[in-house]
């Protein structure tokens, strides 16, 4: 099983908006040495939407290939299409990751039924380990704790991503189906309690920038132990926040460049973060470091 901080990790660009192998290596070897437990490749903090097909599937085989071993790669392959999230999940299994994480299909607005169905097929297309992922901010459509007790009972669904940010749902989605799968905490803000709830981890916008303080936060966390995590969660409060000043991954994007690991590039409609914003950003990072 997958546990501890899960680096939601970003797709460095040249300026042109092509894929920046160079510095994809660089992040890589950044979490390794940071001590990430997994790496969510070409999630949607990965600008998943705005990659090709080819593209999608080459980041994931490249950054399975670099990684050789040494994390586990959680590979994103959502759609809104069901048979291209079984493509993209068929291709992600045969380059080799560990596992998928695939977020509900966005704009279409299927019904819970419709949700059902859509990752049961993807389930029973690939049989690869299978992660959902419930972001209703972004997608406008979310899955209830209902389905997901449904879909936990496929063999190869084996966890949530869950990024509502409601804690007393996290806990009851813990309660109903921890048995079953691992419910990892998809919202920086609010993982630290999941964890402590009993979720398995945090796939986690921060810990592309604080990479090690949100691994010992995730490890305190599991471990009970409250006092150290709430102290390390203080230190990233501040960046918590200031990652969702524009929409993910522009704040982030820009951190890191800030913290010279990637260069500017990031994918229209995305435009690089406002100036207005950066003193704001670097303050948190600052903060983070202290």
């Amino acid at each position: 099983m997958i546990t501890g901080s899960i680096v939601a990790l970003v797709t460095p660009m040249h300026v042109d908006g092509s894929v920046d192998w160079e510095a994809l290596e660089g992040l890589l070897d950044l979490h390794i040495e940071a001590g990430t437990g997994a790496i969510g490749a070409v999630g949607t903090t990965g600008e998943s939407a705005t990659l090709s097909v080819p593209e999608h599937c080459e980041v994931i085989k490249h950054s399975v290939n670099y990684v050789a071993g040494r994390l586990p790669i959680l590979a994103g392959t959502g759609a809104n299409s069901t048979w291209e999230a079984i493509e993209l999940t068929r291709a992600a299994a045969e380059a080799g990751a560990d596992a998928c994480l695939l977020v509900t299909p966005y704009y279409n607005r299927p019904t819970q039924r419709g949700l059902y169905e859509h990752f049961k097929s993807v389930a029973e297309a690939v049989a690869v380990p299978q992660v959902l992922y419930n972001v209703p901010g972004r997608t406008a459509v979310d899955m209830h704790n209902d389905t997901v007790e449904q879909l936990a009972a496929l063999d190869n669904i084996v966890g949530i991503k869950d990024a509502t940010g409601d804690l007393e749902r996290g806990r009851e989605l813990i309660a109903r189906c921890a048995d079953k799968i691992a419910i990892y905490s998809g919202d920086d803000p609010t993982a630290m309690e999941l964890i402590l709830a009993g979720g398995k981890g945090n796939i986690s916008v921060t810990a592309n920038v604080a990479p090690r303080l949100m691994a010992e936060l995730c490890a305190h966390a599991a471990a009970g132990e409250r006092d150290a995590a709430a102290a390390i969660n203080n230190r990233l409060s501040p960046l918590n926040r200031a990652l969702f000043l524009e929409a993910n991954p522009i704040p982030v994007k820009w951190a890191l460049q800030h913290q010279g690991l990637i260069k500017e590039g990031i994918r229209l409609p995305l435009t690089p973060l406002d100036p207005k914003f950066h003193a704001e950003v670097i303050a948190a990072l600052e903060a983070a470091s202290a």
